[in-house]
């Protein structure tokens, strides 16, 4: 009598469902992670008890730097050139909010003058950004 002998197969696991599933999760959490920072420019802003938080999508945002320069969404603009600028940044779009963002060291003066300008401007609405403490 003739004895039939096993067959070996080698079983290898299949590795390739794995893969698929780690590199969906790769894409999902690159897709969903932030990697947008601030601005880069170091505003240390004042504390205020009563604060809260803005609900506006995009509010044009006037950065007062300590050294006095303007910043208008992040471009320098002169003081001079603010209110015509602002004028025709609010009527373009449908933003007519507009958010003052101030070192607590800046001329107060000059920060009154931006608040004139962005009235002159038309915005419905001023905000100055304020940290709570």
């Amino acid at each position: 009598m003739a004895y039939e002998y096993r067959r070996h197969s080698s079983h290898v696991l299949n590795l390739t469902p794995l893969i698929d599933i780690v590199f969906l999760l790769l894409v999902f959490f690159m897709l969903t992670a932030h990697f947008i920072e601030d601005e880069a420019i170091d505003i240390q802003l004042p504390e205020a008890i009563s604060s809260q938080s803005s609900q506006e999508d995009q509010p044009l945002v006037i950065s007062l730097l300590p050294s006095g320069e303007i910043l208008l969404d992040g471009e320098s603009i002169p003081l001079e050139q603010l209110e015509k600028t602002l004028s025709a940044m609010l009527h373009a779009n449908s933003k007519r909010v507009v958010q003052l963002k101030g070192d607590r060291t800046a001329q107060f003066g000059l920060a009154i003058k931006i608040i004139d300008a962005a009235r002159s401007a038309g915005a419905e609405s001023l905000d100055i950004l304020t940290e709570k403490p």
